[in-house]
C-alpha cells in the first residue's frame, strides 16, 4: 500500500495535464491524468483520490459537475478548481460544493503542489474521521 499523495488532474487543455502530471509525479505524487471528463468520473468511481485538480470549463462535464460528483461519491477527496475565468457566481457554486481551492491560470506549479499537499493533508485527517 502506497502511503503517496494520490491526484487525479483533469483539464481539456491536454498541455496542462502533461505538464501538471509531470511535475506532480517528481515530486512523488500518484498522478493519474485526464483531458476528458467523462472517462475521469469514471475513474473517480473506480478509485479512491486524495485530491482532485479540475479545470472549470470543459465541454462535456464541466469542473462544477465534477466537484459535485466527489461530494456525492467521494465525500473525503479535495477538489482544486482550476480556471482562466474570474465568475463570481461559479465561485459560489464552488465553495457550495466544498471545493479546497480555486486557482486561477496562469498558475506557479510550485503553489499548486503547495495546495496538493494540504488537501491531501485534509483529506487524510477526514478519512481517519469515518
Amino acid at each position: 500500500m502506497s502511503d503517496a499523495i494520490k491526484v487525479l488532474v483533469l483539464d481539456d487543455e491536454k498541455i496542462v495535464c502533461e505538464r501538471l502530471h509531470s511535475y506532480l509525479e517528481d515530486k512523488g505524487v500518484e498522478v493519474e491524468s485526464f483531458s476528458d471528463s467523462s472517462q475521469a468520473i469514471e475513474r473517480i468511481e473506480e478509485k479512491h483520490f486524495d485530491v482532485v485538480i479540475t479545470d472549470l470549463k470543459m465541454a462535456g462535464y464541466t469542473g462544477l459537475d465534477v466537484l459535485n460528483i466527489i461530494k456525492q461519491k467521494r465525500p473525503v477527496t479535495k477538489g482544486i478548481l482550476i480556471t482562466a475565468y474570474g465568475d463570481l457566481e461559479k465561485f459560489h457554486e464552488a465553495k457550495a460544493l466544498d471545493v479546497f481551492e480555486i486557482i486561477h491560470k496562469p498558475f506557479q506549479m510550485s503553489d499548486i503542489y503547495k495546495k496538493v499537499k494540504k488537501a491531501a493533508k485534509q483529506a487524510s485527517k477526514n478519512k481517519a474521521k469515518i
